[in-house]
């Protein structure tokens, strides 16, 4: 029994790391939709150009209206529905180990195996009582993206609004699971649908899996509660969907397994305090993933205060008191008493102390790799102990007469550090021209995840990092900035007809309407009339989406160096 105990530890332990990985939201293209966003059109020199670019321009404007109904990427899409679905599978791995579900499986499994009368019917019903489970949340998660409007689920992931409401409601959930309190539904609907399901036939049984969820919903609302958010910031209009399938998928097929085979309930190991103890822990992985958002707004704002050493010293605290938690020094209202450690609980307790001792450099400016995609911009930090880091670090001189910097302060805190970077489009054409060196657009977002780690991990590479220095002039267009154009700055845009008055949607306009995308990062290399370039082959040099593979990236920037020389 103890060899048993241990190795569904060992398994529990697999399934709350992966659940971390998952539930960051890492993405293979981070994504802000033009589904209700207002754009402006935003002319190209090349536009300027009168009857030489007639043809051109043309053509651009043809591959604009295309794009107005497929900027939407099919491959992306599929590539995040299928993300959130594993995270909510992972997601209801998890929510079978809570004190309110693990006690009641074998009780379940008896009641069908027992009361049907035959194993194939016992088999039969304990089915229906998964299906239903499935039909029950898939429908709250329908419930979620109607309730919304797929318009809305496309602003979560940069809304003010929205984001701070994510990060109270991840913080309530947090200590909720610390135990301070319990989130539970009012108990006339538990009675209600308990009276229902003692209805005989398919009624009957839809009832009890309804009551089931009901029942623990103050162990399952918190991890369901962060799979919609993640779901639905995500921008898929059936994300809510789709986590919330993956999600009671993997709840209802214990239910339907030990149904099956019945003898194996006798392997399960019994109900006790380690069951609090994974409900604590996730508790402390909410507060974790509520900091994000917290950091989403901030960035997004302006606020400044919220620094890259400020979310770290929070999260070296956090991930400290979860250390402390595991190795029995700290001992909440709910938790039985610890009378030793077992080998899981050790190793567990290990990583969370080495990890803790990983991101102590952090705060003095090392750069934490691993999880740079989480952490505000290293531009964010006051203080580095290496001169050669952040406000410190050394920016290549470019003389050129283009007047001042534009939108430089607002931009300050996302600085490459080391690369002189320009926010404007039409200003970046004419440094261009001047330095006789190609364009890359980055188009990038404060809240983009995939944008940090590219960042961070690709563009600190010393030959990535000598290229973007020296052989280009460096675009980065935040499409979710909230500045507000001036009055004389607002347009019409011919590519959606709609009105804009803000700086991000402004650069979003130019990302869907020039290239037919809206994924971030998104990376565009042009030469100095704002054109697309053709490589040694005669063929056009497509842009690239997030790319972590350093030599493919090294070879996309080499083909569009080589380009801008031989165009010359």
């Amino acid at each position: 029994m103890n060899t048993l105990t241990t190795s569904l530890k060992r398994i529990l332990f697999i399934l709350i790391v992966s659940s971390l990985a998952f539930a960051s939201g890492t993405k293979a293209q981070d994504t802000v939709s033009t589904d209700g966003i207002e754009f402006t059109d935003i002319p190209t020199a090349a536009d300027s150009l009168a009857a030489a670019k007639a043809k051109q321009k043309q053509d651009t404007l043809k591959k604009a209206e295309t794009a107005k109904t497929t900027v939407a990427a099919p491959k992306d899409a599929q590539k995040t529905l299928w993300q959130i679905f594993i995270a909510g599978f992972l997601g209801g791995l998890i929510a079978v180990t809570m004190p309110c579900i693990y006690p009641m499986l074998p009780l379940t499994v008896s009641f069908f195996t027992k009361k049907a009368g035959s194993r194939a019917k016992g088999i039969t019903q304990s089915m229906i009582y998964g299906l239903s489970i499935i039909v029950i949340y898939v429908l709250l998660g329908m419930v979620v993206t109607l309730g919304f409007g797929p318009g809305a689920l496309n602003a979560l992931s940069t809304n003010g609004i929205f984001n701070i409401f994510f990060f109270l409601m991840l913080v309530v959930f947090g200590i909720s699971f610390l135990g301070a309190f319990e989130i539970t539904l009012p108990s006339s609907l538990a009675n209600k649908l308990d009276e229902n399901s003692n209805k005989g036939g398919l009624t009957g049984i839809f009832f009890m899996a309804a009551t089931l969820v009901v029942v623990s919903f103050s162990c399952t609302g918190p991890i369901i509660g962060t799979l919609l958010v993640d779901a639905a910031s995500k921008g898929a209009r059936l994300g809510p969907a789709i986590g919330m399938f993956g999600f009671s998928l993997a709840l209802a097929l214990p239910f339907t397994l030990f149904a099956l085979f019945p003898s194996t309930l006798k392997s399960l190991p019994k109900s006790g305090g380690w069951l609090n103890s994974i409900k604590v822990v996730l508790g402390f992985l909410e507060l974790a993933f509520a900091l994000k958002f917290l950091s989403n707004v901030d960035l997004a704002y302006h606020w400044d205060w919220f620094d890259r050493e400020v979310f770290l010293s929070l999260w070296i605290a956090i991930f400290l008191l979860m250390g402390l938690y595991l190795i029995g020094k700290i001992k909440f209202s709910h938790d039985s008493d610890l009378a030793f450690l077992s080998v899981p609980r050790t190793m567990f307790a290990t990583i969370v102390f080495a990890f803790v001792a990983y991101m102590i450099p952090g705060l003095w400016g090392a750069p934490l790799k691993s999880i740079s995609a989480f952490l505000p911009p290293p531009a964010t930090q006051d203080f580095y102990l290496s001169d050669n880091a952040g406000e410190a670090a050394p920016i290549t001189t470019q003389k050129v007469s283009v007047g001042e910097k534009k939108y430089a302060d607002l931009f300050k805190r996302g600085r490459i550090k080391g690369i002189n970077s320009w926010y404007d489009y039409e200003q970046a054409l004419l440094v261009s021209k001047q330095l006789k060196k190609p364009i890359i657009i980055d188009f990038t977002g404060w809240n983009c995840v995939n944008c940090r780690k590219m960042e961070n991990d690709v563009w600190e590479d010393p030959a990535v990092f000598k290229r973007l220095r020296d052989e280009y002039v460096l675009l980065q267009l935040y499409v979710d900035e909230k500045t507000a154009l001036k009055p004389n700055e607002v347009y019409i845009s011919d590519f959606s007809g709609k009105k804009i008055t803000t700086l991000g949607a402004k650069w979003l306009d130019l990302e869907g309407k020039r290239f037919g995308a809206n994924a971030q990062p998104y990376y565009v290399l042009l030469d100095s009339d704002g054109n697309l370039m053709n490589d040694a082959n005669g063929q056009q040099i497509q842009p690239s989406g997030a790319n972590f593979n350093i030599d493919s990236y090294i070879n996309f920037l080499d083909s569009g160096i080589a380009a801008y020389k031989n165009k010359k």
